[in-house]
């Protein structure tokens, strides 16, 4: 191994591989602000974005025997694992927010003793049989089968994406039904 003097951006991948902590800290001295901004444009938080900052050079250094020099540069590699990073996060915070949002059985519930009205009076399945079919199996295998949206997908083959649009378009009809 060579020692912390002897770090030179020629080297840098060689010694990275070799797991070289000179090499890291070097790596980090020069690349950290630049990924750093790029965190902060996309999240607007300094604390995340530092935390994300440090998950992703751990990435970084357990990764390193992937970086392949004839794909990408150094750097747009690690600002591709950087920004994965963030995207992940932005997912899983949009994922968390969208499980806030007022499942049907909350809302069935919240009629109940807002109302009095009891929800299998008012023929519940008729309501969902209302709704377009793509739509109505989503209802289906998510409130009365159990299913997560993920298993939707991987199960029936539709874009994860796909499952949670319908799932949302279906919950806002069922809304306005309840609501008339």
């Amino acid at each position: 191994m060579k020692s912390k003097g002897l770090v030179t951006p020629e080297n840098l991948v060689e010694l990275l591989q070799q797991k070289n902590e000179a090499a890291l800290g070097y790596l980090y001295d020069h690349y950290s602000g630049a990924l750093y901004g790029v965190l902060l444009k996309m999240l607007k938080e300094p604390e995340l974005c530092q935390d994300l900052l440090q998950e992703s050079f751990v990435k970084i250094w357990k990764n390193i025997e992937r970086f392949d020099a004839g794909k990408a540069s150094l750097y747009t590699w690690m600002l591709n694992i950087t920004r994965n990073n963030a995207i992940d996060y932005i997912r899983s915070k949009r994922n968390k927010n969208q499980q806030k949002n007022q499942g049907i059985d909350n809302f069935v519930y919240a009629l109940e003793s807002n109302q009095k009205f009891n929800p299998q009076h008012i023929g519940l399945n008729e309501l969902v049989k209302s709704l377009p079919a793509e739509q109505q199996q989503i209802v289906q295998l998510s409130y009365f089968e159990g299913f997560t949206q993920q298993e939707i997908s991987e199960e029936y083959d539709i874009p994860l994406g796909t499952v949670k649009s319908r799932g949302r378009a279906a919950l806002q009809k069922l809304k306005k039904m309840f609501n008339q």
